[in-house]
Parts: structure tokens; C-alpha cells; sequence
């Protein structure tokens, strides 16, 4: 659904929302964001501990699946039937604020409260001075490689460049594997162009706000991805792969190299656990560029809650370091808490090490009315261009119709 729609939809239904669902006094309702298999039975036991520590509030869960998630909030909040809390991708914050959805939290944070966060993973739900979500999953993406590949391919370690990555993608291929996984559709499509596009020193926005994928950096990386293509180094049908498909691929020792998400690590100790992969950096652009993905999904209160104060102790509940703990570590993300972050699961992980050492070179979305419009753009560019389109016409026309969003 694009952001215009959705922001149509919203304030046709901003004169419903003082009337929310009716709400049983003490009840806390929450619309949560399926991660994976282990997210609904997280939040079954955080019911059951939490309304066992505090007789009088009841808690009611509704997990939907990500793909869904902004047509389901997009829905409820313009017949008044939100939930008091809900998850949220960060980058849908700015949205939500400035049609006065979400309830700023600062009357409820005090300072010991704050100091439990990572600031990196904090400041993208502050704006204009106020907190209006908490993050309630942070990710950064690296580059996954399969070793036992690596080594019949004769390559001794991961590529440092996209041209040593080119390289090693045409000896994997030789072995009769797929060199390197290319998402081409659904969720973060755009981003995995940005890898290359950063490792061109290239930004999603110019520094004068307009986009950046008119720019010769944008068309080098367009170019890289659409040769190997051309050239088999892919997956076939890129197209019709999302990251969940290659994801599987990579798990079925089908494709040497891919870049993605901490949660594939446990996806393969559970699902395949013979397999013998490595985590490394994704790989730089000829000057030495490079960039990771960082996200975090935040949980927010909606301004019309009738019941914010029992929302809000939910809300100090799950932000302790022990459930932080099982909730992180049962969907294989990285830590918000402080204290959390200096836990041995996390301390002693090879895999998060290599997450949290591309931290400092981490992009997030920017914070800007119409980004998921602009994102959607990126991806169907993109997928034309994959598709055997020009790259250069294809770009043109994206940045064009990206401006007219930055314009609005």
C-alpha cells in the first residue's frame, strides 16, 4: 500500500479515533508483529508472567504477519479499532506522529528507564524532542557465506570487494552452485540495492534532500547487479525470489554467498545444522565505501488508549533485561538493553560480534513523510532493471518520481 493512500485513509479516519474500541477497564490490547514461529509463544508467556504480577490488567495479543501489518493498522485506526500498543516498522513512525496517532511517552520514562537503552537503537523513535516508540527489535544485516562451497571453490577467505565477490561468485558457479543470492521482490528489495549503491559512496538522499538514485553511483551499482545476472552469478529468476526464498536457498547449500539478517544464524542451528557458513562485512566499492542496513521495529501507544497507564506498565515489563533477553535471543536479533548487550550469549556469539562490529557504518531509513512510497519506487525500478531493463532509463525515471514524493 502506498504511504499517499495510507496517509488519505488516516486522516479520513483521524475524526473516529476518540472513539476507539471499547476497552475493558484494566484490559491491554496489542497488536503484535510476527517475527517467526517463536513470536506468538513469547508473548503467551509474557501474558501469563505478567497479568500473574499484576492482578486487575488483563492482557489480549493479536499477532499479525508483517506483510499485513500497515493495511491491518491502516484499517483499525480509521474505524477507531486499534489496539493500545502495537509494533511497528520505525520507518512508519514519522507517519503516525504527524497525524497524531501515537501518544508521546516521555510523561512515563524516567531517566533510569532511558539509560536502559543503546542510544543507536533508541534515537530512531525520537523526534522533535519527544519518544514516541520503544525499539522492540534492532537488526543489522552482514554477508553470509557458506564455507564448505569456499573450499571446493579454492577461495581461502570471504570477498573484501564486489569485484573479489564477482570473482569467487564465478568459481562457486563452476562448482554448479549459485554464486551469490539476489533478493528481487517483496520486503527490502530496495535494500539490497543500497548495499551496492553505498559502497559507491552513494546516499539514498543528496545532502540538498533530493534522491540519490540519479546519481552515477546509483547506476554503477544498478549496473553491478543486473552483469551478474547477465552473467549467471545469481540465483535464476531473481524476480521471484524474497529474502525468505534465498534465505532457504543459502539453508540448502544452493548459493555460496548472501546478504541478510542475525536471525538466519538461528534459522540454521535449528533447520540446518550441518551446514558450515560464516558471517563477514558486507564487501566495500572502489574506494573503500561501504554500508549496512540498520533497522528497528518499535512498539508504540496509541494516543486514543483508554488504558495507557496499565499499557505503559507493560510496556517497563517487556523492556527488563530478562525478558529483553528471551525475546532477543529466541528471534536472533541484537540487543536494545545495555545491561542485555553485556550477557555471554552475546559477548561470546561470533555471528553478533560481526553484526555489531558493522554498526558504525550502519544507514537507517530516513525519517521522512512518504519513505515507504520512495522505498516501493527503489523496488520496482529495481525489479524492471533485473528483469533485463536499462539501467540508466530505469533510475532516471525512479529519481524523478521519488522527487515528486520528497516534494509533497
Amino acid at each position: 500500500m502506498s504511504l499517499a493512500k495510507w496517509t488519505v485513509g488516516l486522516l479520513a479516519g483521524m475524526s473516529m479515533l476518540a472513539f476507539a474500541a471499547p476497552a475493558d477497564a484494566g484490559e491491554v490490547r496489542v497488536t503484535v508483529a510476527e517475527y517467526s514461529a517463536k513470536t506468538g509463544p513469547y508473548f503467551e508467556a509474557v501474558k501469563k508472567e505478567f497479568e500473574a504480577a499484576n492482578p486487575g490488567i488483563t492482557i489480549k495479543y493479536e499477532v499479525v504477519p508483517w506483510d499485513v501489518l500497515l493495511q491491518k493498522l491502516t484499517t483499525d485506526i480509521t474505524a477507531g479499532t486499534n489496539a493500545d500498543l502495537s509494533i511497528i516498522g520505525t520507518r512508519w513512525l514519522i507517519d503516525f506522529v504527524q497525524q497524531g496517532v501515537a501518544e508521546p511517552l516521555d510523561g512515563y520514562i524516567k531517566p533510569e528507564f532511558k539509560d536502559r537503552f543503546i542510544d543507536t537503537f533508541l534515537s530512531p523513535s525520537i523526534m522533535d524532542g519527544h519518544t514516541y516508540g520503544l525499539p522492540i527489535a534492532a537488526s543489522a544485516r552482514a554477508m553470509y557465506y557458506n564455507k564448505e562451497l569456499f573450499e571446493k571453490a579454492g577461495i581461502a577467505k570471504p570477498p573484501a570487494t564486489w569485484t573479489e565477490l564477482q570473482e569467487d561468485a564465478r568459481k562457486i558457479k563452476a562448482q554448479g552452485a549459485f554464486g551469490f543470492g539476489l533478493q528481487g521482490k517483496e520486503i527490502e528489495t530496495d535494500v539490497y540495492y543500497y548495499y551496492a549503491m553505498w559502497s559507491q559512496g552513494t546516499e539514498i538522499l543528496n545532502k540538498d534532500g533530493t534522491s540519490g538514485l540519479g546519481t552515477p553511483g546509483a547506476l554503477e551499482a544498478a549496473k553491478l547487479y543486473k552483469s551478474m545476472i547477465d552473467e549467471g552469478l545469481t540465483e535464476p529468476g531473481v524476480t521471484s525470489n524474497n529474502r525468505e526464498d534465498v534465505q532457504n536457498l543459502f539453508k540448502q547449500g544452493k548459493v555460496g554467498m548472501m546478504i541478510t539478517a542475525p536471525f538466519l544464524s538461528n534459522q540454521i542451528k535449528e533447520e540446518a545444522p550441518s551446514l558450515k557458513y560464516g558471517v563477514a562485512a558486507i564487501p566495500a566499492g572502489p574506494t573503500g565505501a561501504r554500508g549496512t542496513y540498520g533497522v528497528t521495529d518499535s512498539i508504540i501507544m496509541f494516543k486514543n488508549s483508554k488504558n495507557k497507564d496499565e499499557a505503559w506498565k507493560l510496556l517497563d515489563f517487556l523492556f527488563t533485561k530478562e525478558q529483553r533477553a528471551k525475546f532477543t535471543q529466541g528471534e536472533g536479533f541484537l540487543p536494545v538493553n545495555k545491561e542485555e548487550a553485556k550477557m555471554d550469549y552475546y559477548v561470546n556469539n561470533a555471528d553478533l560480534a560481526a553484526f555489531t562490529a558493522l554498526l558504525p557504518d550502519a544507514r537507517f531509513a530516513p525519517v521522512i513523510p512518504g519513505w515507504e512510497e520512495i522505498a516501493q519506487i527503489t523496488s520496482d525500478a529495481m525489479q524492471k532493471i533485473y528483469l533485463g531493463g536499462d539501467p540508466e532509463a530505469g533510475l532516471k525515471d525512479a529519481a524523478a518520481k521519488a522527487n515528486g514524493v520528497l516534494k509533497k
